[in-house]
């Protein structure tokens, strides 16, 4: 089968109705994988050695997708947040919810336990955790169980909803009994958006696999008959060519003269060519580049069905000049999305009111870790504009606190804006800013007089005056009548 007749049956897949005939391949949502046309012609596949094919575990595109997500977001340390009265908030340390975000149970680490929720997120659009509460009717453990022997079950009579849950050989060991019907209370179940092809809707989610199947099967369909053809053919990087007529034994005598020098233990040696030989490399043909175009296509469409930027899987794409607007980009997109769907499903749990109350919040600034100019820049620009104080961002950096540090600073201009209107106009002149100093004077200038409603300051009441000084200006008085009698009898 050729390879477009494979890519135009795959694409078949997405035009045919609910319970039309699909000529296959088919999807098997409870043990997972996919079932080629040629097993599902036959209602006794599995007695006739046919298996199902796993693409999501077969194809390289798909595992580098799921890894960037799940070891991403396993990367982001979470915290238990609260509004407290200042219209700020205080990091929660001692709740049910803050010590599983540390441990969330007595054998994997919380990096073990996102790795692998995410993962089952992106492959199977759903992931299951069971809650085990302790005597105080707090959520103490989480343990993921398997999403393809866990699914919702819907009450009849009363809608209630419960989970039938199972493929966790710890917690089946500890319980005896698989698998397990728990209420929804209990559950932690994140999930994709949901299919009405899938029931109970809207309960079970489903993956971008769904929307990517056709562009894994073309490039498992290019991957198999690429290895195919490279097996069963015997294509040399090289051929002789002579313009000499050569009958069966001289052919086979070059041939062994040629091997002698370039195979085996003589590989690399130098071959002399006589009778007129000449070297002709094989190249690469139109049809193994069209193919290579193609793979590279489908490996493109796939990363968009996740919502991954190409750059980050070298698939080409402009580049970005740094790191921190590359994950930028990334969780403006598809890995915020992730994080915060995460994020809600936790607060259902563990019943939070929500921003901006109380949640919880995965912390993306771990992502910029190996990035240490973008996080230095970053914190910089935060402590001059006044946004943290210079300990909150050595805090930041796992540094010591320091004598002063702890309120926000920002430079003598910056100054609100009801006082705008009182910021002197260039060239001098103009209302000041109360309690300000006005524009500089010219040299030489009067003392410029202050505004019309300042008044001048009031004198001190004058002196009482005393005997002594009575006697002192009558002194002064008669000293000076002396002088000017003297003055006038000469």
């Amino acid at each position: 089968m050729s390879i477009a007749s494979r890519i135009g049956r795959a694409l078949a897949l997405l035009t045919k109705g609910e319970g039309e005939y699909r000529p296959g391949p088919y999807h098997l949502p409870v043990t997972g994988g996919w079932l080629s046309a040629e097993a599902g012609a036959n209602q006794n596949w599995w007695q006739l050695g046919y298996d199902p094919v796993n693409y999501s575990e077969s194809s390289a595109i798909v595992e580098a997708c799921v890894s960037a997500y799940s070891q991403t977001i396993a990367m982001c340390p979470g915290d238990h947040w609260r509004l407290n009265e200042k219209g700020g908030r205080d990091r929660v340390i001692n709740s049910a919810l803050s010590r599983l975000l540390r441990h969330p149970n007595e054998y994997q680490s919380i990096s073990d336990f996102m790795l692998n929720l995410t993962r089952s997120l992106y492959i199977d659009g759903n992931a299951y955790a069971l809650g085990i509460r302790n005597d105080r009717y707090e959520v103490s453990e989480l343990h993921l169980m398997h999403p393809r022997q866990s699914s919702p079950q819907v009450v009849r009579q009363t809608g209630e909803v419960f989970y039938r849950l199972g493929g966790n050989d710890v917690v089946d060991m500890r319980f005896g009994q698989t698998p397990l019907l728990v209420p929804a209370r209990d559950v932690l179940h994140v999930r994709l958006h949901t299919s009405k092809g899938r029931y109970p809707y809207p309960l079970i989610g489903e993956s971008p696999l769904a929307a990517a199947m056709p562009d894994i099967m073309a490039s498992s369909a290019i991957t198999q008959q690429q290895i195919a053809f490279y097996l069963n053919q015997a294509r040399p990087s090289a051929v002789l060519s002579t313009d000499l007529q050569l009958d069966k034994d001289q052919v086979q005598a070059l041939r062994d003269r040629w091997n002698e020098q370039v195979r085996g233990l003589q590989q690399g040696g130098t071959p002399i060519l006589t009778s007129g030989l000449k070297v002709q490399p094989w190249g690469v043909g139109g049809k193994d580049a069209d193919i290579a175009e193609i793979a590279k296509l489908s490996g493109q469409n796939i990363a968009l069905a996740y919502r991954i930027p190409l750059q980050l899987l070298g698939l080409g794409g402009t580049a970005y000049s740094s790191t921190e607007l590359m994950m930028q980009s990334w969780i403006a997109s598809g890995l915020g999305f992730a994080i915060n769907h995460i994020e809600e499903a936790f607060g259902l749990l563990f019943k939070l009111r929500g921003q901006p109350e109380e949640y919880i919040e995965f912390d993306t600034a771990a992502l910029l870790r190996s990035a240490m100019r973008d996080r230095i820049d970053a914190l910089t620009r935060g402590v001059q504009g006044g946004i943290y104080s210079p300990n909150e961002a050595r805090e930041r950096e796992g540094l010591d606190s320091v004598d002063y540090g702890d309120e926000p600073r920002v430079q003598q201009q910056v100054v609100p804006l009801s006082a705008a209107s009182q910021i002197p106009a260039a060239g001098g002149g103009g209302p000041t800013i109360p309690g300000s100093p006005g524009p500089a004077a010219p040299p030489g200038s009067p003392p410029a007089a202050g505004p019309a409603s300042e008044k001048p300051p009031e004198k001190p009441p004058p002196k009482e005056k005393g005997h002594a000084d009575v006697q002192r200006e009558v002194r002064a008085i008669l000293r000076a009548a002396s002088r000017i009698s003297s003055r006038r009898s000469t």
